[in-house]
């Protein structure tokens, strides 16, 4: 029998975490649940979950300060969970590492389809073995997933790095809102473009050279485009 992927429930209320558990138990996943954030890690750290589900406001340590945390050490796929009218702090988390967030009230299929789209995403990854992609400034390792641009090793997070891999598997070409979201979140996410935003923004702290941006331009109103060779945008 093929081995149970574990997730890790974070959430300093108690009710929502037992639903959560009873709900993925009952999709054959093994759940352990922690009460604030510190536990959360220490969780983290010494259970290695295959997911985290973790919520933002809690005590001893924040959603926020357990995603930068985590992130630190590993990356693991992080799903935060939100109060609607949390705008900023979605965005604060999707910047300290987390990987895709879902507001509260929600549906639990919801959140059970965001699990099941980043596990199957990690698991693509782990069974890759494509060559290394060398295009312009940038070379990028799927299987390591490593990243260096004009030679300096960058950083980034799980989604950030899905991201540019795929752009640089299609450079030059304008990819619209709608394609890099079904490809990089899956087809649940393709209304929600402020994933895209936030995750743009990020790549472009981390491999631009400067404030205008060279290898990441703007298509207004429909999409982006990769320029691996450091074009200036005309």
């Amino acid at each position: 029998m093929a081995e149970r992927s574990r997730i890790l429930v974070v959430d300093d209320e108690v009710q929502i975490a037992r639903v959560l558990k009873t709900s993925l138990q009952a999709q054959g996943y093994e759940v352990k649940t922690a009460a604030d954030g510190e536990a959360g890690f220490n969780a983290a750290m010494d259970w290695l979950p295959d997911l985290v589900v973790t919520d933002l406001s809690m005590p001893a340590m924040n959603g926020i300060e357990l995603c930068r945390a985590v992130r630190e050490r590993s990356q693991v796929p992080i799903i935060v969970l939100s109060v609607r009218g949390e705008e900023k702090n979605k965005i604060d988390a999707l910047d300290a590492g987390a990987d895709d967030y879902v507001t509260k009230p929600f549906s639990v299929n919801e959140l059970l389809a965001r699990v099941r789209a980043n596990l199957r995403r990690v698991a693509a990854g782990e069974d890759s073995s494509e060559a290394a992609i060398q295009q312009g400034d940038f070379y990028i390792n799927p299987e390591s997933r490593q990243v260096r641009v004009v030679a300096k090793e960058v950083r980034l997070t799980p989604k950030e790095f899905d991201l540019l891999l795929f752009m640089a598997r299609h450079p030059n070409k304008v990819l619209t809102h709608r394609v890099l979201l079904n490809a990089v979140w899956g087809g649940e996410s393709v209304q929600q473009p402020e994933y895209l935003r936030v995750f743009i923004n990020q790549l472009r702290k981390k491999i631009e050279p400067d404030e205008t941006p060279r290898y990441i331009l703007t298509d207004p109103w429909v999409g982006y485009r990769f320029q691996p060779g450091g074009e200036t945008d005309s």
